[in-house]
């Protein structure tokens, strides 16, 4: 499910030179390995898409893998949104596996390695392992049950199993070494107590793997051959791989790292995002603004364009920062073929046409897409009331606003030319109708006399059109980095990130759109019929519309000024 776009990165030449060597038999097998304790983000969407990716380029196989070693953070809303996640960035991955499908196996593992001297039950608090294992740049020191006999390791962990005793008494550790340069190899936690249970084992078990020996065993047991991940777990492949010769497993994967995906103006860590949401700064996990793929995909992107960008971006032993402009163009590439074109007025100002037929209602063609006649046609209908943008009209507009003023003339796009004629206002000043006069001879926005008319806005006819409310949005973050001289990054949420417009009117074709279509409102940006939400005005309910991207970077605009 690779684009054009896709360059050849180190990871794809470090597999293409083990077939090429015939290791493992020539075979390709990766996995996507998620917790199911929250709903994934754009960073995770890199990883699916490499993994699989490699796994489809090479003729083999990417399993989805559910960690589920920690029953008190894991829910089943979490399996189903990552597996629906996958399913819509375009990859299949037929029956999910589970770590927990492992328990038993990782339990005969650990008892293993207590058998060959190399772990041991410890005793010591939590706090008292931190003491223990020294710090980046000071060595640790032995645990004082280090020395325990294998029969009572083995006894003292058979009655954790059993559940003699309480969470934090004891822990089951790696027995490698406390001088280690490398934090992680100093005597790690390899099973803990925890006495929750588990959504697929229920009470069966009241401990469990950590996180380090249950990932490299599990590839192992599933034949993994390239286990790719994030730079983040560089340090801890030593521990991997210690693991994994000590025991023995069908096989020993490969580990091989690459640079997280950082984005500027938005965060990616889940415990962040967490904090956004308990903290009510968005309105849940799938709120668009928020870049977990629930929220992308209410707010309009696609999969193609998120695997494009992907794509683009490639694959790097470098952690860098990547500019969101860079996948709104990614989405506008794709929305731009997509997308039919529509009209609507979001902000909307009456205008009558005084010298029109009042019983006439004119029904106009109007192309989908100006460069896909593939699209088809749609009907318009123009009559005596229209809808305009406030924004298209100046009383006293500048020489170079080419759009409504009073005697002045534009163009409606797909109807005729109109010119302003008189402007009605209420008590307190402010516009709220025009009165304009319409050229009969221009329909289809030329004049026959050849007369040059440079401005073309966009209208809705006030008779048929659909009353909408619609959700611009825009960067949740003002500055492009967040966390800044180390800021709290709450500090730095963008207060206009939401603007909600009540009221708008859209053209009557949109009446029965489906949620996540992608429509180009013209010369407005790329909007979608929300998902989810419903909007209440009197005894109706209006149908709510988000605003996916705009037609430009308007941010892009905006740093130049400055």
């Amino acid at each position: 499910m690779e684009t054009e776009d896709r360059k050849t990165h180190f990871i794809e030449s470090i597999i293409s030179e083990d077939i090429q060597n015939n290791k493992n038999n020539g075979a390709v097998v990766t996995r996507f390995p998620p917790e199911p304790n929250g709903y994934l983000h754009i960073g995770h969407a890199k990883s699916i898409c490499l993994n699989f990716n490699m796994a489809n380029r090479f003729n083999g196989r990417c399993n989805l893998r559910f960690d589920d070693s920690n029953p008190a953070k894991e829910k089943q809303v979490y399996i189903d949104s990552i597996q629906s996640a996958v399913h819509w960035l375009g990859f299949e991955f037929g029956t999910p596996f589970y770590a927990s499908d492992y328990f038993d196996r990782l339990h005969d593992f650990a008892v293993e390695l207590i058998k060959k001297g190399k772990a041991y039950v410890c005793s010591l608090s939590a706090d008292q392992i931190r003491e223990y294992r020294g710090t980046l740049t000071e060595p640790g020191k032995d645990s004082p049950y280090r020395n325990r006999s294998i029969e009572e390791n083995l006894d003292l962990f058979d009655r954790m199993k059993k559940g003699e005793f309480e969470e934090g008494e004891h822990t089951l550790r790696a027995k490698i070494d406390m001088q280690s340069p490398n934090i992680n190899m100093r005597d790690p936690i390899i099973y803990r107590v925890k006495k929750a249970p588990h959504p697929r084992t229920g009470d069966k078990w009241c401990i469990y793997p950590m996180y380090d020996f249950t990932h490299c065993l599990s590839d192992a047991l599933e034949g993994i051959t390239h286990s790719l991940c994030s730079l983040e777990f560089e340090d801890h492949r030593p521990l991997y791989d210690w693991i994994l010769d000590q025991l023995d497993t069908p096989c020993h994967p490969q580990q091989i790292e690459f640079a997280r995906m950082n984005i500027n103006y938005t965060v990616l860590s889940k415990r962040k995002l967490q904090r956004l949401v308990e903290e009510n700064h968005v309105d849940g996990w799938d709120d668009p603004r928020l870049p977990t793929l629930e929220g992308m995909r209410r707010r309009g992107y696609t999969p193609e364009a998120i695997r494009r960008f992907c794509d683009i971006i490639g694959v790097s032993k470098k952690d860098s920062r990547i500019d969101m402009g860079l996948l709104e163009s990614c989405l506008r590439d794709d929305l731009n073929e997509r997308a039919p074109r529509v009209m609507g007025v979001l902000k909307p100002l009456k205008i009558t046409i005084e010298n029109y037929p009042d019983d006439l209602t004119e029904e106009l063609t109007a192309k989908n897409h100006p460069q896909n006649d593939d699209m088809g046609t749609r009907t318009l209908t123009f009559s005596k009331n229209i809808y305009v943008e406030q924004d298209d009209f100046m009383e006293d507009p500048p020489k170079k606003f080419f759009r409504l003023g009073p005697g002045r003339e534009v163009r409606l796009r797909y109807a005729y030319l109109i010119t302003c004629t008189d402007v009605v206002k209420d008590e307190t000043g402010r516009v709220i109708e025009l009165i304009c006069t319409y050229d009969p001879q221009t329909k289809g926005g030329n004049a026959p006399d050849g007369r040059k008319v440079k401005g073309t806005i966009h209208w809705v006819n006030a008779n048929d059109c659909i009353d909408a409310n619609v959700r611009l949005y825009d960067r949740l973050f003002k500055d492009e980095n967040p966390e800044k001289d180390k800021q709290d990054f709450i500090e730095n949420l963008n207060p206009e990130s939401l603007e909600e417009l009540e009221n708008c009117k859209l053209e009557k074709s949109l009446e029965n759109i489906l949620p996540e279509k992608a429509v180009q409102f013209e010369r407005l940006g790329y909007f979608c019929l929300d998902s989810k939400a419903s909007s209440k005005t009197g005894s109706e309910q209006n149908p709510v519309f988000n605003r996916t991207v705009t037609l430009r970077d308007t941010w892009a605009k905006m740093k130049g000024r400055h």
